[in-house]
């Protein structure tokens, strides 16, 4: 019982006690260190279970909730809980660390130590942004994370790094400044920080457009939609093997998270009358954005393009809702096409974290990440040909795999707005087939590209371990996906409720 009462807060700072541990053991004891990590990491996650196993799927109540004083001239808490769209990713940010650190392990020689504890103090960091029902909490958590993924990036990425972390920071930190802005004038207004006050507060369709606006340039650089995308190619292509599976598969949801927790509640009026904007953002990104996919030569920079076009899906779920409230008069609609959004989330951040590692094993081998330089990988690795390939086509949304199931539930809710929503967002199952098959024919199939390529050895078995459980979670959540969508379910019908009602003060 008490460890349920304080679960989130040992979530978010025994990684970050974690890291501080293996920052204290140093680059002298790496291998007692890099053991710290990997313990601390699969604690992490262990802990984080009883969040699922002892979470009330029957309530869209925040539970886990714990309260104390923060900053009290300000209001503001230190106020923690999960509702069913939260905990789900919390769950996939502590899963994902795991493999993250154990990629790790006998390729980082540059200061390993500080390698595994900015991983780690990122965790945490990130289920805080998750967990936080205060919103100074959030904006906390929010910009803190920013450090360690700038110090990752910045030490162990690629010939370009300086300038790829520095784009990636200037972006995320001059959206979030907006939001801040936000964030404050709701605070003057309604003299509290609390996430469910805000949601509560009357606002002006005028207030309601600004703030939502200030919302947008924050979230959208994180998703990343177009055009605000041009720092994630970059750094991806210049951060570490694990720098960009935390990238991709945990720091990108966040935008989409925050679209579901501050704009949609907080601003339903404005969300509903710019709707078409975030609509045709998204679906640019679903189209156009698959087209640039295909141009590419650099496999880190395809599948970085890759998840711009995926998580275009996400905001197309998100915001379809009121289209499908104003044609129609149902929620069910709306509701599908928001638990399509959450199941994009968690699918895509397993499959493409896969494919970002199934890079990362190629890249240890012949160091480089040109699609040119392969070829016929799979006469000399084929158990790493057959992972490659199952990722390949979870991420052409192949059925049987968690990359339909998100992608179909809101393409079936696009159908219940407009034919030409649902046409558009269908075209990235032709286009995501197209270049992701194209890069797995080039890399894996035909003949033994070079002399090099002959020389490689298949995957160990740490490899073999890493990309088969995220194979298994793959192909459980696309076979099974009721877990998942039973725990969300309260949550994003409470959500749809709250934005199909007006919150302009009347009179």
């Amino acid at each position: 019982m008490m460890l349920n009462q304080h679960l989130l807060s040992i979530l978010i700072w025994l990684p970050v006690i974690g890291g501080a541990l293996v920052l204290l053991l140093g680059d002298q004891r790496a291998p007692m260190a890099r053991w710290v990590a990997l313990l601390t990491a699969v604690a992490t996650f262990v802990l984080s279970i009883p969040l699922y196993t002892g979470f009330d799927p029957g309530t869209p109540a925040m539970q886990f909730v714990e309260r104390m004083p923060w900053i009290a001239s300000l209001n503001a808490e230190y106020l923690l809980g999960v509702d069913g769209i939260s905990m789900p990713l919390i769950l996939l940010t502590t899963f994902m660390t795991i493999p993250v650190v154990i990629a790790g392990w006998t390729v980082i020689e540059k200061r390993p130590a500080q390698y595994f504890a900015a991983f780690l103090i990122l965790e945490g960091l990130m289920v805080g942004v998750f967990a936080a029902m205060d919103a100074l909490l959030f904006y906390f958590f929010w910009e803190a994370m920013l450090i360690p993924m700038f110090i990752i990036i910045g030490v162990w990425g690629g010939p370009r790094r300086v300038y790829a972390t520095l784009k990636f920071f200037l972006y995320t930190f001059l959206g979030s400044v907006f939001m801040l802005v936000a964030l404050i004038y709701m605070h003057l207004k309604s003299g509290e920080y609390s996430v469910a006050g805000l949601q509560a507060l009357p606002l002006t369709l005028v207030e309601q457009r600004w703030i939502f606006l200030a919302f947008l340039l924050a979230f959208a650089v994180k998703v990343p939609m177009w055009p605000v995308h041009t720092w994630l190619p970059d750094a991806h292509v210049e951060a570490p093997t694990g720098g960009s599976v935390i990238l991709a598969a945990i720091m990108l949801k966040m935008g989409g998270y925050g679209f579901l927790r501050f704009s949609l509640p907080i601003t339903p009026d404005a969300s509903r009358e710019l709707d078409w904007l975030v609509i045709g953002l998204s679906l640019i990104a679903v189209v156009y954005i698959g087209f640039v996919a295909l141009a590419q030569t650099d496999m880190k920079k395809l599948i970085a393009y890759s998840s711009i076009a995926h998580m275009g899906f996400v905001t197309l779920g998100s915001f379809i809702a009121f289209d499908i409230q104003a044609g129609t008069g149902t929620l069910s609609g709306a509701v599908m096409g928001l638990s399509g959004a959450m199941m994009q989330m968690i699918s895509h951040g397993l499959i493409s974290g896969a494919l970002f590692l199934c890079i990362g094993v190629l890249y240890d081998r012949l160091h480089s990440r040109e699609i040119g330089d392969y070829g016929g990988v799979v006469n000399v690795m084929p158990k790493f040909a057959a992972f490659m390939v199952f990722f390949g086509m979870a991420n052409s949304g192949l059925p049987g795999t968690s990359g339909f199931v998100g992608e179909f539930m809101v393409i079936l809710a696009s159908f219940k707005a407009s034919f030409w929503y649902a046409f558009f967002a269908s075209v990235t199952l032709i286009l995501g087939a197209a270049y992701t098959l194209w890069l797995v024919k080039r890399v894996v199939f035909g003949p033994i590209g070079n002399d090099h390529v002959a020389t490689m050895e298949d995957v160990n078995g740490r490899e073999f371990l890493l990309l088969g459980v995220l194979a298994a979670a793959v192909l459980l959540l696309g076979l099974w996906p009721a877990p998942v969508t039973h725990v969300m379910e309260s949550s994003v019908k409470h959500l749809v409720e709250q934005i199909v009602v007006s919150k302009i003060p009347v009179g």
